[in-house]
């Protein structure tokens, strides 16, 4: 049976799996192939023919025993700053803001020093001091009945232009990744503590904690 051939670019993970790789939809596309997950093949044509890729089940199930998700979002080490970061566009001729401490029951301060000892142990935050910016937490129930620890960015908003544009709808953003490669699903958990803030604006997001 002849071969094809088609120029791939992959992306080299040190992660252990059981898969030599993994072809996504360029290929696919390129080749033109229809992939099966219900029979683990996938068939493409050739010069002469069909070609047929078979996977193997057994091998595939044992990707299930593999430990390789993450659970919880304090689990998560969060994205190279290289990749991708936050930045604040606050206008300059605003003067830094400290917002005055606000007073939490005693039940909402043992929550907002467990949501702080967690993003710690993570990584997400840091201790800082005497910071130009302070901002206060804001402790909310949720419709499940717990509580989320907010925190009161309303100055820091007030300095930062505002962008013009509404919110693209879905259908625009279905559009917009026409032609790309690859999208992220990346999911910014509370408050988008996986993506660092850039270095120059570190500090702007002081939170006060007494």
């Amino acid at each position: 049976m002849e071969s094809k051939e088609v120029m791939v670019t992959f992306i080299v993970i040190n992660l252990l799996s059981p898969y030599t790789a993994i072809l996504g939809r360029p290929w696919i596309h390129a080749m033109g192939a229809v992939p099966s997950t219900l029979h683990f093949k996938v068939k493409f044509s050739i010069e002469h023919g069909i070609a047929v890729v078979r996977g193997n089940q057994q091998v595939a199930r044992q990707c299930l025993n593999v430990d390789v998700f993450t659970w919880s979002p304090y689990e998560v080490p969060g994205v190279d700053p290289k990749f991708i970061v936050h930045k604040l566009n606050v206008d300059p001729l605003f003067p830094p803001k400290k917002q005055k401490p606000r007073r939490l029951t005693k039940e909402h301060v043992e929550y907002v020093k467990q949501e702080v000892k967690r993003l710690k142990e993570a990584g997400a935050i840091k201790e800082v001091f005497f910071s130009d910016w302070l901002t206060n937490t804001v402790v909310v129930r949720k419709k499940n009945g717990k509580w989320r620890v907010c925190v009161d960015f309303t100055d820091l908003n007030w300095t930062c232009p505002k962008d013009p544009f509404p919110t693209l709808k879905i259908d625009q953003l279905v559009d917009a990744m026409y032609g790309h490669q690859r999208m992220s699903f990346l999911y910014a958990f509370q408050g988008y503590h996986q993506i660092a803030l850039v270095i120059k604006d570190l500090g702007k997001d002081s939170i006060h904690l007494t």
